[in-house]
């Protein structure tokens, strides 16, 4: 019973240690830990499921919430007319439509500019989510949305 007791205590050591080196290195790297995404999605959606996916490996902790009607949450958080997808997202203040890649939203939080949040209107081969077998893609741009709702290029993909 007691070596038991002393392995459990060394096991908890090396994982406090491991804890802690891993903090440490955040904090000499300069970087914190990445805000919550909330996404909002049609339940049956395949390639919103392969977008979250794509930020969960890219170190972002996703929720999900499947709606039956995007509208009201697209209005909401301001996505301009013409500019919509399949999913909405916001983190950090901010929202993202459609299969925007995680660079592109690491970026933006980054720079913390003032603006809405990032489109990628439709649904382009190749974007997050919208991988295929073969690796065919189109080329696509993300778009920055100002307080007026304005956009402008923000990330050519």
């Amino acid at each position: 019973m007691k070596s038991m007791s002393l392995a459990l205590i060394a096991m908890a050591a090396l994982l406090l240690q491991g804890c802690t080196e891993s903090i440490a290195a955040q904090t000499q790297a300069g970087t914190e830990p990445l805000p919550h995404v909330l996404v909002h999605k049609n339940e049956y959606c395949g390639c919103c499921n392969g977008w979250v996916e794509h930020m969960r490996k890219a170190g972002f902790h996703v929720e999900v919430r499947n709606v039956d009607n995007m509208d009201p949450v697209k209005t909401r958080v301001g996505v301009p007319a013409g500019k919509g997808s399949c999913h909405t997202a916001e983190v950090g203040g901010y929202f993202i439509e459609g299969h925007v890649p995680a660079v592109d939203i690491k970026r933006l939080l980054s720079e913390r500019p003032d603006a809405k949040g990032l489109v990628l209107p439709g649904m382009p081969l190749g974007s997050p989510g919208m991988e295929t077998p073969d690796g065919r893609s189109v080329p696509y741009t993300v778009e920055l949305v100002g307080p007026g709702g304005e956009t402008t290029p923000y990330a050519s993909h």
